[in-house]
């Protein structure tokens, strides 16, 4: 019999289940119309990743700051 390694499945298991919340989430709010609300569900899943990615604080400089203030959404 071939040893498993344990870790490995919870992994993956913990992926597949992460993946299929994301995908329900995103068909409720494409079944709702809201092509808004799956733009911002997008946007904040990247945001997640991204800050994900960061040691520290988020820190903007003054051009960032610009951008935001001449393109809303």
């Amino acid at each position: 019999m071939r040893w498993v390694h344990w870790d490995h499945v919870r992994v993956i298991v913990s992926l597949l289940y992460k993946v299929a919340r994301k995908l329900v989430s995103i068909r409720s709010v494409l079944l709702r119309g809201g092509a808004k609300d799956a733009e911002l569900l997008v946007g904040r899943h990247e945001n997640a990743v991204l800050r994900g990615q960061l040691a520290g604080p988020v820190r903007y400089e003054s051009a960032d700051r610009f951008w935001f203030a001449c393109c809303p959404r």
